[in-house]
């Protein structure tokens, strides 16, 4: 009997020493921000979802993250890690499995800032776009940040939840964003867009159109540089003509303006202005005598 009571208070400790729920053993490392950008339709008929999480500063480096992404991705396009904020990406080898409907990744971080992409499937085959991606709460956040593209040539977009207004991006699209607060481990956040777009091509193609179409047709300002360079050669011929004109009457009037005086070796009469031969002492026409 008393070995029996001491099996039992050797389990009962066993039990007691076990992990619980929310214990550290199970608790995954947290996450001072998290960023979710999803672009629909960007460069290929897909949803582009990119993840960009930074540990909080309390965890420890290396540190080791499980990271869960829709297994109809097929897996993810890229796994990166950057010891900034922007600094530049660098990748991260990972481990993956399947289970669940999830592809699971596996890597360790040598630094905070984390960068995982995937492209997920999107329905285009009516004018309705409709595209749901579901942050799986893998990771206690203190602050998650969403933004959401819209895509090239869309109509009627809305976003659940509901984010900011729409701000122009220096790349020619627009973007919604908002910051929806901590967020618990294990709890799931849906982001939800609808839209309307006839056009198949993705927002680069059309894009890429737009460029070419406004590069081919010229524009305002150079058909005014034109037209002022058509000015300037009108007005310089102009000038040029006039110009040369003024030389030609100066010098016929100066050539065939009289003698102003009665110089002996002149042409001309001092007095009447007729010319007169040389050797001539006296003017023919009106006698005036020739020094």
């Amino acid at each position: 009997m008393e070995c029996l009571r001491a099996m039992l208070r050797v389990l009962i400790l066993a039990l007691l020493l076990l992990p619980g729920p929310g214990t550290a053993a199970d608790q995954a490392p947290r996450l001072q921000s998290l960023q979710i950008e999803i672009w629909p339709e960007y460069d290929r008929p897909a949803a582009l979802v990119i993840l960009k999480g930074e540990l909080a500063a309390d965890v420890k480096l290396p540190a080791t993250l499980s990271l869960r992404i829709p297994a109809a991705s097929g897996g993810p396009g890229a796994v990166a890690y950057a010891a900034e904020k922007t600094g530049p990406l660098l990748n991260l080898p990972h481990d993956r499995s399947t289970a669940a409907g999830n592809i699971s990744l596996r890597f360790t971080l040598p630094e905070r800032f984390f960068h995982v992409e995937f492209y997920e499937p999107l329905a285009s085959g009516t004018q309705e776009r409709v595209y749901k991606y579901v942050w799986p709460g893998d990771f206690p956040v203190d602050a998650l940040h969403v933004i959401v593209q819209e895509p090239a040539a869309a109509g009627g977009i809305s976003v659940q939840p509901e984010l900011g207004q729409w701000t122009n991006g220096t790349d020619g699209l627009r973007y919604r964003a908002a910051t929806l607060g901590p967020v618990q481990q294990g709890k799931a956040l849906p982001v939800e867009i609808r839209y309307a777009k006839s056009d198949p091509r993705t927002s680069v193609e059309i894009l890429k159109a737009g460029a070419a179409a406004a590069a081919a047709q010229p524009g305002t300002s150079s058909e005014e540089r034109d037209s002022f360079r058509m000015f300037l050669a009108t007005g310089a011929f102009a000038l040029l003509v006039a110009g040369s004109s003024l030389v030609y009457f100066l010098c016929w009037r100066r050539r065939a303006r009289p003698a102003a005086g009665g110089d002996a070796g002149g042409k001309f009469c001092g007095k009447c202005g007729s010319p007169v031969a040389a050797g001539d002492r006296f003017c023919s026409k009106c006698g005036t005598a020739l020094a």
